[in-house]
């Protein structure tokens, strides 16, 4: 990233900047299985102005709070000593027995084994729901009510939040001083990647696509890509609010609601859930699952069991396809390379956006970033924040003009993805006067219709019924203003 742009960067975001250094850092946290929202906020603490790191000082939190050991957690709880961690830590509501459950993957503490006290758990009623959670918890090793045998009580907890609230409005007036191609280097540095590791804009654009579903609710996404393009590192490592499913058995109750333990699933109270690799997932009862999703991915419900279940989280698929040597698809029926129980027509087409990873770079040590950026918690809050911003699907509206007989899935997909991109590049962006309309069309508008227009495509390879050709959109209102940095009126 270029020095001016750091520079800018450091003046307009100095409480929230930190000095990324992968080579010196990452030896610190050996042993330690920490995503890099979690890294950040550690570093933060312990880091000096010239952005060097107070290793002896980080090296004692981190053996106090995170031990490496999972027999060293234990045998300390069970010599009677109570233990303040910070962790991820998953929580099960049994409310069946009335018993509110938690356990520690990490450190070996099973879902049995941790119960939430009453007043713990009233203390933090919108915190301490069915999921995966980060946070500071205090524990001890208390008898259960009969006396016959012990369990660990979490006595203390304080949820894993930085940053309780952010200023949308600090960062529209600091993104105003940003030009677009600087807006997107500092993206992209936020997602600890060098800018300059990327070819063309077309490859930054199609990286950055992967946080459209951080910032729009009920987003879907489909991306296929070559291996070691850093898809399981984006959605694994930059946000607390997302759910990544790697491999393994997934049911419907695991995603919808369990109606046996009446608890809801992994889809209830995220902001996405991203399933890597497809092709190695197995989906028990796959026509359950299907019928529940082209429910959900309709209009964010589907009825379980007699149960209605809603939420606003967005949903990625990613899968691997073959390329040939020029690195393009071996075959122009994409979705070959999904399960056979997703290669329907009719389940497809629920999804809004896809993703062309082949034009992605593998990851290499030159791509990973080294310099001042944001650090990672504050990124994903702005990204968790934008979710709710209305402004600009209202904008939307206003700028946009659309076909009347235009099928709603198409036009639903394109305002999605069109938002989407104007909160991520453009968030500044608040009134119809603000717009560069040549910025809006170039990275917004187009992209958007390009991404939809792949699934009705691919679409129509599987099922001949589904017509390929998109409706017409255009913008209603001619403000083109000059921008610096702007660069060629067409990315792809």
């Amino acid at each position: 990233m270029q020095a001016t742009v750091t520079q800018k960067l450091r003046e307009q975001f100095s409480p929230m900047a930190i000095y990324k250094d992968p080579a010196s850092t990452n030896s610190l946290f050996a042993g330690r299985n920490l995503p890099s929202f979690v890294k950040d906020f550690i570093l933060k603490r312990f880091i000096n102005v010239d952005g060097s790191v107070n290793r002896a000082e980080l090296t004692n939190f981190l053996d106090m709070v995170i031990p490496q050991k999972q027999t060293e957690v234990k045998d300390r709880l069970a010599s009677g000593e109570e233990l303040t961690l910070l962790t991820r830590f998953i929580i099960y509501i049994d409310l069946v027995k009335g018993v509110r459950r938690f356990g520690i993957p990490d450190l070996g503490i099973k879902i049995n084994e941790g119960q939430i006290p009453e007043y713990v758990y009233k203390n933090h009623q919108g915190e301490l729901v069915d999921g995966e959670k980060w946070g500071i918890i205090k524990l001890s090793v208390l008898p259960d009510e009969d006396g016959k045998k012990n369990h660990v009580e979490m006595v203390d907890y304080k949820p894993f939040k930085p940053y309780r609230s952010v200023d949308i409005d600090y960062l529209r007036n600091a993104r105003a001083v940003f030009s677009t191609e600087e807006w997107i280097d500092v993206l992209l540095s936020s997602m600890e990647y060098e800018a300059d590791g990327f070819e063309t804009m077309t490859q930054k654009m199609e990286f950055l696509t992967r946080l459209l579903i951080f910032v729009e609710p009920r987003l879907n996404v489909i991306e296929l890509a070559p291996k070691g393009t850093g898809k399981s590192f984006v959605f694994g490592n930059l946000s607390k609010y997302g759910w990544l499913v790697s491999g393994g058995k997934v049911t419907r109750a695991k995603l919808f609601y369990d109606k046996a333990k009446q608890q809801n699933g992994i889809i209830k109270n995220h902001d996405f859930t991203a399933f890597d690799e497809i092709q190695t997932i197995i989906f028990q009862e796959p026509a359950e699952i299907q019928a529940a999703l082209k429910s959900y991915l309709e209009s964010g419900k589907t009825t379980i069991d007699n149960n209605e279940f809603s939420s606003e989280c967005g949903l990625m698929i990613m899968g691997n396809i073959p390329l040939n040597e020029q690195r393009r698809p071996l075959n122009y029926r994409y979705f070959d390379s999904l399960p056979q129980s997703f290669r329907e027509s009719a389940l497809l087409d629920r999804f809004h956006c896809f993703i062309e990873g082949w034009h992605l770079p593998r990851i290499n040590k030159g791509i990973i970033y080294k310099g001042w950026t944001l650090n990672v918690e504050y990124f994903s809050e702005i990204l968790h924040s934008l979710r709710t911003q209305n402004v600009y699907g209202l904008l939307f509206d206003e700028l946009v003009g659309c076909d009347k007989n235009a099928d709603t899935r198409d036009f639903n997909a394109v305002k999605r993805m069109t938002v989407a991109y104007m909160k991520l590049l453009f968030p500044h962006w608040t009134h119809a006067e603000d717009v560069n309309t040549d910025d809006f069309d170039t990275y917004c508008l187009q992209p958007a219709i390009r991404r939809r227009g792949i699934i009705k495509e691919q679409c129509h390879f599987i099922d001949v019924e589904f017509k390929t050709i998109m409706p017409n959109f255009w913008i209603k209102i001619d403000n083109t203003k000059s921008n610096v940095g702007a660069v060629e009126n067409r990315l792809f």
